[in-house]
């Protein structure tokens, strides 16, 4: 299948990384290379893009968009590892980041992959294809109330506990191994008359992929390592496509920018509070009307910048 990705708030993420010709410039999400062409367009020959991503299909559609640029290093991995992968190409700073958290297009209409709640497919959901945590072993193997508790914290899916319970009893049967299996049992879960807020199954989808590809936990602590790793006046930029995303990297923001916590009568700081940089957006940046109209997968994004100082 073609990799179809279109990416989302690129003339922001574009801007917002303030691009400098001969810099260094990391897509820790590359996927179908959209954002990352833009980026390497504005390079001249001393410039550098490196491109992260753990899913090799995703890589191999990327490295045949960019076939045109010599400055390109591909690197299969995770953002997660953002220090230790930037290090191993013995790069000490570099002046840009950009991270798209969102699952790309191409992954949620591959049927194979089981990310998608339309059609049916094997339950797999996993964006790494070598690791060995599928969608299948935590709907069969985790307990009803692990289940109930990533349903709801994950997805904010008020009917998790309904749910998790009749995973669990229709695996009793027989284990449960497609997609279409697992809608059928969400869709009974959830009364008729609630199921009015687009598709019953796509809190329950969200909340198993992102325990799959475990996107939540380490975040704040990835968000940290980018910022650590831009040299001053470089820009961390990162588009989250969820409330718990958007939340973590608003908290990691706020962390890395520092507060001073002396008493309001104090003349002067005594804290002596560390900060790494600032907000550059106070509030995210979201798509417009129109880029909402052209492709629905964009409403929910929201776009943070952070500038290392």
């Amino acid at each position: 299948m073609e990799f179809k990705h279109k990416s989302v708030l690129l003339n922001e993420c574009i801007e917002g990384l303030n691009i400098k010709s001969d810099g260094i410039y990391v897509d820790g999400t590359l996927g179908g290379a959209g954002h990352s062409l833009e980026i390497v367009k504005r390079l001249s020959s001393k410039g550098l893009l490196i491109g992260i991503d753990r899913d090799k299909e995703a890589l191999e559609t990327a490295k045949k968009r960019l076939k045109d640029y010599s400055n390109v290093k591909y690197v299969y991995g995770n953002h997660d590892d953002i220090q230790d992968i930037l290090e191993n190409l013995q790069i000490e700073k570099v002046d840009g980041i950009l991270l798209d958290l969102g699952v790309s297009s191409y992954q949620l209409d591959e049927r194979a992959r089981g990310f998608s709640y339309m059609g049916n497919s094997k339950l797999d959901m996993r964006m790494d294809q070598n690791q060995e945590l599928t969608a299948e072993i935590v709907v069969n193997e985790y307990t009803e109330e692990k289940l109930a508790k990533i349903i709801y914290d994950y997805g904010e899916e008020k009917f998790s506990k309904s749910i998790a319970k009749n995973i669990c009893k229709a695996r009793e049967e027989k284990r449960i191994q497609t997609t279409e299996e697992l809608v059928e049992i969400i869709e009974k879960s959830i009364p008729r008359s609630k199921q009015n807020d687009g598709h019953p199954a796509k809190r329950t989808f969200q909340a198993i992929r992102i325990e799959v590809n475990n996107e939540i936990k380490p975040l704040m602590d990835t968000i940290t390592k980018s910022i650590n790793m831009l040299k001053d006046g470089g820009r961390l930029v990162v588009i989250t496509f969820h409330s718990l995303e958007d939340r973590a990297v608003k908290e990691a923001f706020v962390e890395a920018e520092g507060r001073c916590t002396c008493p309001k009568d104090l003349p002067y700081c005594v804290c002596n509070y560390k900060s790494l940089g600032k907000i550059v957006n106070k509030k995210p940046i979201i798509p417009t009307e129109e880029e909402q109209k052209d492709n629905s997968r964009s409403k929910s994004a929201k776009l943070r910048i952070f500038e290392k100082r």
